[in-house]
């Protein structure tokens, strides 16, 4: 016995049809269409900063930035890593950037578990003050810092000058103290979204709070903190003022003042100084592209149930 299954013709094209209806929605099409517009609106200044670098002073001067090019090289690269000097300023940069980063996340870490996962009386309102140190302005706070700086001593092998002022010291302590206030936040809320039956079973078998604190709710923040590291870096690392005001030696400045080396008295090539400004860029798009996984997993975690 044969068995012939029938299909109607309407089963046949609806499916398809809907299908293809929620393919191309209009709405779905304008959303694509505008965060497009919006990323290249963000990347215009740096395409045609590469794009200048790439290309003659004289070239550019004489036909636009936006004409079509007839010769490009890397010359002005090598230029300008050999005009700056940027290997001493990046390692100031590291200097002052890689234990500013280790110390806020450390320290923020701490006060974030203790008043998420801990019960301590007054626990919100610790949390508010630590966030509302980031509503004060910076500028407000740079001439009684600056005062302070050169009265506290330092040991020479810390300090050149004997003092806070013109050392390392005095841009990492500013930059983890008006940092630290956004990481206990983020990292507070973060806590607040761990399963709380997780520490109630390590309480139960035995485990104290530096247990807690460690070996189970820290590594459930590895998102987080590889999203904060990453921004807190990018952050230090592109820090102006701070170093400006309180290093009076030019040999301690960062690599954001290395681009001030490529700027005449009387002539500026700036299409020099756009490969400057790309080299000073690459080491936070290093650093983004490598914590790119867990920057994305610390950013989305907690934004859909279950």
């Amino acid at each position: 016995m044969t068995i012939t299954h029938t299909v109607t013709p309407t089963a046949v094209q609806n499916k398809p049809v809907g299908a293809a209806r929620r393919r191309v929605r209009p709405g779905r099409l304008g959303v694509h269409a505008f965060l497009m517009a919006v990323s290249l609106a963000f990347l215009a200044p740096l395409l045609l900063a590469v794009y200048a670098s790439l290309r003659p002073y004289e070239e550019t001067s004489r036909d636009g930035y936006f004409s079509l090019p007839k010769h490009l090289s890397f010359a002005y690269y090598k230029q300008a890593f050999s005009d700056s000097g940027m290997t001493k300023y990046f390692v100031n940069t590291l200097i002052i950037a890689v234990p500013g980063v280790v110390l806020v996340l450390f320290l923020a870490a701490f006060v974030a578990f203790a008043v998420s996962r801990l019960k301590l009386r007054g626990a919100m309102a610790l949390l508010m003050l630590f966030t509302a140190g980031n509503l004060l302005p910076q500028q407000v706070i740079v001439t009684p810092l600056y005062v302070v700086f050169n009265r506290i001593p330092l040991p020479y092998w810390m300090s050149d000058s004997m003092t806070m002022f013109d050392s390392y010291w005095a841009v990492i302590v500013v930059q983890v103290g008006f940092q630290i206030g956004f990481c206990v936040f983020v990292l507070a809320n973060f806590m607040r979204t761990l399963p709380q039956e997780i520490l109630e079973a390590a309480i139960v078998d035995g485990a104290g709070v530096w247990t807690q604190y460690w070996r189970i709710t820290l590594p459930l923040c590895r998102p987080a903190l590889a999203a904060l590291a990453t921004l807190q870096f990018t952050w230090m690392y592109n820090d102006f003022l701070w170093a400006l005001v309180f290093m009076s030696d030019g040999d301690k400045l960062p690599i954001t003042s290395a681009l001030n080396n490529l700027r005449g008295e009387f002539f500026t090539d700036y299409n020099l100084l756009a490969a400057g400004s790309v080299i000073v860029a690459l080491p936070t798009l290093i650093v983004f592209l490598l914590l790119q996984r867990h920057f994305i997993a610390g950013l989305t975690l907690g934004s859909s149930k279950g």
